[in-house]
C-alpha cells in the first residue's frame, strides 16, 4: 500500500458575507470535481460564526437560510461559534440544524440539567480506506451568555483531555475542531496531549500555512468569507506521515451561478418575514451621528425602560440612518441597526459615570471610526442619554466639554450607584474599564433592534 491523502477543507467565520459565498462555492466545488476524479478522500468543514444576523437572509430565516448554504455544498461537519451560541434564542438554536444534512459536533455545550443536545455530537470518528480521522469540537465558553439563554458551557480545559484519550484510543487522526481563538489553541496544543490538528477560527487569523506548537498544526483562514483553509495530511497504513496547512484566497476566483441564485432565492425568502409592519409614522424620525437627534432619543428611553434602570445611554452611530414617514417594517430596523448587540445593565457610581460620559461626548470618541465587538456602523457618534441631562461647551481648544451632568434635576452624586443602561460591547473593556468591573446583567436574545422595535410599537 502506497502512501495517501486526507483533504480537509473548511470555512470559518464567514459572519453571513455572503456576498463572497459564490467564490467559496465555486472553489470548493472545483477542488471536489478534481479529487472525485482521482478518488481521494476529502472532508469538508465549517468551524463556526458562519451565520450572523448581521445579514436580512440569517436575520429572516433564523440562521436556516445557512444550513441550507452548508447542505448544498455537502458539508460533513460543523461546530458552532458565539454567533450561533448567543446571538440566537435558545428555542432558535434548537431549531437551526433541523434540516442539517451534516453533523454538527459541540463538545462543551449541554442543556442547563446536564444532558447533551441531541442535535450535537462531542466528537465523531469518520473512517474511510481504513484510516480513522476523530473530529472533536469546541466553542469559546462565554459562560455568562450560554446561561442566559438556558445553556451550560463548560471550559474546554475542565473536559477536554479525557475526550481527546478516548477519541485517541479509537482514531489514528486526531483534528480539534476549535471555535476558541489563536490564543486559546496554542494553549490547547501546549496544555492538552494527543491532538494531532487544531482547525481554528473566531479571532479572524490568517494562517496561510498554518503554525506548529508543541507538534500539533495550528491553522485558521481569516474571515468573511476571503480565505478556505485546507489540511493536507499524508498517512501510510494508518500512519501519520506529513500534516500542511494551506490559507487559499478566493479573491479572484470565480463565482457560482448556482449558489448566486440559491441567494437571490434565500432573499426573497428572509424578505417575506421582514416585512412585518412594525409601526406607522406620521413623521419621520432622524437620526444624526453628531448632534441630539430624536431616533437615538427613542433608543435610548426604550433601552432605560427595558431594563428597568435609571438611566439609558447609547451612541448615536448604532443607528445608521433615520426612519421615514409612513410605515416601518421589521427590515427596516434591521438595515438602521444590524448589529448583533444585546441591552445590559450596569451599576456605577457617579464619579465613574461622570468620566464614561466625558469620554463618550469627547470628540476622539465621537469621531471614532470603529469595527468589532458586534458594532458594524460607521463612527460611534454622539452619546444619547434618557433619565440624564448632559451640558456641554465648546471651549478655547475647539472641543466639547461636559460642564453638568444632571440626574433627576440633580448634579450626580460621587458615590451613589446608578443603573444604566446600554449596549454590552461597552462593557467588554475596550472603551470602558469601569463598565467592564461594573457589577452587570446582560439581556439575551434580544438585540438593539427589538427593543427599538417594542419602543416603536407601543409610542407609535
Amino acid at each position: 500500500m502506497t502512501s495517501k491523502k486526507i483533504h480537509l477543507y473548511y470555512t470559518n467565520d464567514l459572519h453571513s458575507h455572503f456576498e463572497n459565498w459564490p467564490k467559496v462555492a465555486r472553489y470548493i466545488k472545483d477542488r471536489k470535481r478534481i479529487h472525485d476524479y482521482h478518488e481521494d478522500r476529502y472532508l469538508l468543514l465549517d468551524l463556526g460564526d458562519h451565520a450572523d444576523k448581521v445579514h436580512p437572509i440569517t436575520e429572516g430565516t433564523s440562521g436556516k437560510g445557512n444550513v441550507h448554504l452548508l447542505n448544498k455544498l455537502n458539508y460533513d461537519y460543523a461546530t458552532i461559534g458565539n454567533n450561533e451560541g448567543i446571538t440566537f434564542s435558545k428555542e432558535e438554536l434548537e431549531d437551526l440544524y433541523t434540516d442539517a444534512e451534516f453533523q454538527v459536533i459541540v463538545s462543551n455545550l449541554f442543556h442547563s440539567d446536564g444532558s447533551r443536545p441531541t442535535w450535537a455530537a462531542p466528537y465523531v470518528i469518520d473512517e474511510r480506506d481504513g484510516v480513522k480521522v476523530g473530529l472533536i469540537g469546541v466553542t469559546i465558553p462565554y459562560e455568562q451568555f450560554y446561561s442566559l439563554l438556558g445553556w451550560s458551557i463548560q471550559s474546554p480545559w475542565d473536559m477536554l483531555q479525557e475526550i481527546v484519550d478516548d477519541v485517541r484510543e479509537q482514531a489514528d487522526v486526531v483534528v480539534l475542531m476549535s471555535h476558541m481563538g489563536l490564543g486559546n489553541d496554542e494553549r490547547i496544543a501546549n496544555d492538552i496531549e494527543g491532538i494531532d490538528v487544531i482547525i481554528g477560527a473566531h479571532t479572524h487569523h490568517v494562517l496561510k500555512h498554518g503554525m506548529t506548537v508543541n507538534g500539533t498544526l495550528i491553522t485558521q483562514a481569516g474571515k468573511n468569507g476571503n480565505y478556505v483553509g485546507e489540511v493536507v495530511l499524508k498517512y501510510d497504513h494508518g500512519k501519520l506521515l506529513e500534516k500542511e496547512a494551506y490559507a487559499i484566497s478566493v479573491r479572484d476566483h470565480k463565482e457560482d451561478q448556482a449558489t448566486k441564485e440559491l441567494l437571490d432565492q434565500l432573499g426573497t425568502n428572509a424578505q417575506n418575514l421582514l416585512d412585518e409592519v412594525v409601526c406607522r409614522l406620521e413623521q419621520p424620525l432622524e437620526a444624526d451621528w453628531f448632534k441630539r437627534s430624536v431616533l437615538p432619543d427613542e433608543l435610548s428611553a426604550a433601552l432605560r425602560e427595558w431594563c428597568n434602570a435609571d438611566i439609558g445611554m447609547i451612541n448615536s452611530g448604532m443607528l445608521l440612518e433615520g426612519l421615514r414617514e409612513g410605515k416601518v417594517s421589521r427590515e427596516d430596523l434591521h438595515r438602521i441597526c444590524p448589529h448583533p448587540v444585546n441591552p445590559c445593565k450596569v451599576i456605577l457610581k457617579g464619579s465613574e459615570l461622570r468620566e464614561i460620559i466625558a469620554y463618550a461626548m469627547s470628540d476622539e470618541l465621537v469621531n471614532l471610526s470603529f469595527k468589532g465587538l458586534g458594532f458594524r456602523g460607521e463612527v460611534m457618534g454622539i452619546m444619547a442619554f434618557d433619565g440624564l441631562e448632559v451640558k456641554t461647551v465648546i471651549m478655547e481648544d475647539g472641543l466639547h466639554h461636559v460642564t453638568e451632568i444632571l440626574h433627576n434635576g440633580n448634579r450626580l452624586s460621587p458615590e451613589q450607584e446608578y443603573s444604566v443602561a446600554t449596549a454590552d460591547m461597552f462593557t467588554f473593556g475596550k472603551f470602558y474599564p469601569q463598565m467592564k468591573h461594573a457589577r452587570k446583567k446582560y439581556y439575551l436574545p434580544e438585540m438593539l433592534r427589538d427593543l427599538l422595535a417594542w419602543r416603536l410599537e407601543n409610542r407609535y
